[in-house]
């Protein structure tokens, strides 16, 4: 697992030991940022990465020009990653860093939120309220509505992952 893109493109990044986390691949990474410049423009960007895991979402955000990114992850292994992966791309002045579950903590409004939880992760209706964002993309094994107010952008399988790009309605 690498950097796909950005000024990091290239730097290692490091996953914790055993099955705690599930990083999203590079493939579905890099196809998720080709979509996104559609949507955003990731220069100067506030970034919110919850159930973070090994930061890879957040840190290819950064190193595509997002100013600050927040990452939230509940494994004591994975934030060890996480902070590892930070340093070694040279980011960790531009993120923070909280060991908390996502579903309680208290969130940070951002430009741009990925959400990528464990694949049985049955609280969607509890999580989606909880992030307030311009643009929430959701990882899951599954299609997941958005919240009220919200619509899809885009849905796309790959393989077994399901990303959805989801933004709030236009005001009428």
């Amino acid at each position: 697992m690498r950097v796909v893109a950005g000024i990091a493109k290239g730097r290692p990044l490091r996953a914790p030991k055993g099955d705690a986390t599930r990083p999203t691949s590079d493939v579905v990474r890099e196809a998720i940022f080709n979509t996104l410049a559609a949507y955003l423009d990731l220069d100067g960007a506030t970034v919110l990465d919850v159930f973070a895991g090994t930061g890879a979402l957040g840190i290819e955000a950064l190193s595509r020009g997002a100013a600050h990114a927040t990452f939230v992850e509940h494994n004591r292994q994975a934030v060890a990653a996480l902070r590892d992966n930070l340093d070694k791309t040279g980011f960790s002045a531009h993120a923070t860093v909280l060991q908390a579950d996502a579903t309680k903590a208290a969130l940070p409004a951002a430009d741009l939120a990925f959400a990528d939880p464990p694949y049985a992760f049955a609280g969607w209706p509890a999580l989606l309220p909880r992030l307030r964002a311009g643009l929430v993309v959701v990882e899951s094994d599954r299609e997941v509505e958005p919240r009220p107010g919200w619509r899809v952008l885009k849905t796309k399988r790959y393989g077994s992952t399901v990303v959805t790009l989801t933004s709030p309605e236009a005001e009428s």
